[in-house]
């Protein structure tokens, strides 16, 4: 098959460190292909450019937080030793509306392929191998893009309407290594919630917290959730952190009017 631009120019780019081992190891020759069999992004010294140099430009920026996408689903998707329909579909239904028609296929035939990795290595080594690839996001990715990251995890967990304590640790993982806070995979489990209970989970506080820390909890959310923070990976990445700045706004608003604020 052959693989979008979005593919292309991460593969031509991203050269050296552990996620561009995985594409190597997961396209084959389609590596080869996309780079030229070269090196060019190495420096003459013979070491790999930093990550942050690896994923700078927008086009590269986009490719690899899409790669990136691929790679961190594979291993949620697995935690509980099945693959759903549901959360199949809703990958597929991300990838159409964040990355275009195009990359649904290509996602899809890339998704099966790590999969397909993952039980070559068995469960352990894939483990400490999506563990190496969060540690250079951490470094090539502001934190704001990681948590639309992480959002985007915790959509596809909450795909078949309930989420299982296997997926629930693997989420948790996959927020430590990426240098997250612990705290926001139990918020964005919460978002979108109808309760009381669930508002005050989004914004990472108790119940009997004071006025004053609900109100610190809210800025904090909201300044690192900010659509702004992922504007360089496209418009319809910035859509989708509008929407789940919305689901914030509205956690808060719910706490608001029950505290009279």
């Amino acid at each position: 098959m052959i693989y979008g631009t979005w593919l292309g120019g991460y593969l031509g780019y991203l050269v050296g460190g552990p996620l561009g081992a995985l594409a190597g190891i997961v396209l084959g020759g389609l590596f080869d292909f996309f780079t030229g069999g070269s090196s060019a992004r190495i420096s003459s010294s013979g070491s790999e450019p930093p990550p942050s140099e690896r994923y700078g430009g927008a086009v590269n920026q986009r490719g690899s937080f899409l790669f990136s996408l691929l790679v961190l689903t594979s291993y949620i998707i697995k935690a509980d030793g099945k693959v759903m329909h549901s959360e199949m579909e809703l990958v597929r239904q991300m990838l159409r509306q964040n990355f275009g028609n195009q990359a649904v296929s290509e996602g899809e035939q890339i998704l099966l392929r790590l999969f397909d990795e993952q039980k070559r290595q068995g469960a352990n080594g894939f483990r400490q191998t999506v563990q190496k690839c969060c540690a250079e996001m951490a470094m090539g990715m502001n934190y704001g893009q990681r948590l639309q990251l992480l959002n985007f995890l915790v959509m596809v967990a909450k795909a078949d309407g309930s989420v299982p304590q296997s997926e629930i640790q693997a989420l948790r993982d996959v927020a430590g290594w990426m240098r997250l806070q612990p705290k926001e995979v139990d918020s964005m489990l919460n978002l979108g919630g109808d309760t009381l209970e669930e508002a005050y989970k989004v914004l990472g506080v108790s119940p009997s917290a004071s006025d004053d820390e609900v109100k610190r909890a809210y800025r904090r959310l909201a300044l690192e959730h900010h659509p702004d923070k992922v504007s360089a990976l496209g418009e319809d990445i910035r859509k989708a952190a509008e929407k789940k700045f919305q689901e914030i706004n509205a956690a808060k608003d719910k706490i608001w009017k029950a505290r009279g604020l």
